[in-house]
């Protein structure tokens, strides 16, 4: 899965892979409410053969209540079909810690139960010695959780941190997110934590061997968590624009973070994906419509009104461009919608 540029597919997305690993906040939900077209394009694909395992870097409530929520929302889900940031987070404290290891944890139950679980002994103070701090969020955490955190790792324990975003969405807009707590504890100790969530590709990893497929697909809204992972695990990944990342988000992206399929909502699993091609006088062109470069700055075709195919041409121009060493000019690159 090594190409920079968007791929193509003859047939809908829900047809050729077998496992969609699906964000949670911004893709089949906003907050507490549901997206529109999440719940019967997600049933629909399941139709198809599709599996779904919902990946959140949400470490702070157990599967059983993400599944639970899911369920409210028309998206039939069972715990075993969500995997968190802190299943992640534990997964990676096993890579160097022996079991029955001291683990203090900074953050919600979820995290609590899935270092339990993986065997280690959690403790709440810097006083109990740990040799490790799993921190995670959780909405009720407070200054004296962040020290203890910022003494036991000035101390020697390894930091681990179930994910790094620095904002979360919420139903009254972005708020900050484990990451911005986790800055709070670098900022004290200067020292850089691990990290067990998008974007590194662990909870893909370990989502994909819980299944067994063959063909695994990411969706996700967020450019620098969801798609960065997927580039980073060699997955192909579909950015959807009901979140964080917008269009412009997309076509300005570095080679890192680029999806490999775009659609304005979970739709997109249903539909074919034509692949942008290089036309004459440097219009790259999709679905009928084109885009190119002119002297760096984005030109759009002017064919009516926007929509999904313009924004690939355009992903598709200001790519090539910047690959083949242009500067593209982020004020000619307007605010897209699909």
């Amino acid at each position: 899965m090594s190409a920079l540029g968007l791929l193509g597919s003859e047939l809908p997305l829900a047809e050729v892979y077998d496992l969609a690993l699906v964000d949670l906040d911004g893709v089949a939900y906003r907050g507490h409410l549901p997206i529109e077209h999440a719940a019967d394009s997600l049933t629909e694909a399941r139709t198809r053969g599709m599996r779904l395992l919902f990946v959140t870097n949400n470490a702070s409530r157990e599967p059983e209540d993400v599944a639970g929520q899911l369920s409210g929302l028309d998206i039939p889900t069972s715990a075993d079909e969500v995997m968190t940031a802190a299943q992640a987070c534990a997964a990676l404290l096993r890579t160097r810690l022996d079991p029955g290891a001291r683990v203090l944890v900074v953050g919600g139950q979820g995290l609590v139960t899935a270092v339990t679980a993986a065997g280690f002994e959690v403790v709440t103070s810097a006083e109990d010695a740990p040799v490790a701090v799993a921190q995670g969020f959780a909405p009720d955490l407070a200054w004296p959780d962040l020290a203890e955190a910022a003494y036991a790792v000035s101390a020697g324990a390894w930091h681990v941190a179930s994910n790094r975003d620095l904002s979360l969405p919420t139903a009254r807009g972005y708020a900050p997110g484990n990451g911005a707590l986790v800055a709070a504890v670098v900022a004290a100790t200067g020292v850089e934590p691990s990290s067990a969530g998008k974007p590194e590709p662990t909870m893909y990893r370990l989502a994909v061997a819980r299944v067994g497929a063959q063909r695994p697909l990411v969706v996700g809204d967020r450019l620098d968590t969801d798609l960065q992972g997927a580039r980073a695990g060699d997955y192909p990944g579909l950015h959807v624009l009901t979140g964080v990342s917008s269009a412009r988000d997309a076509v300005l992206a570095a080679p890192g973070l680029r999806p490999h399929f775009l659609g304005g909502d979970l739709r997109a699993l249903l539909e074919p994906h034509p692949e942008p091609v290089r036309g004459a006088e440097g219009w790259w062109q999709c679905g009928g419509r084109a885009a190119r470069l002119e002297s760096g700055r984005l030109v759009l075709d002017g064919q009516g009104p926007q929509g999904i195919d313009v924004i690939r041409a355009a992903c598709a121009a200001a790519w090539a461009a910047a690959d083949e060493g242009a500067t593209v000019d982020a004020d000619s690159v307007p605010e897209l919608s699909a």
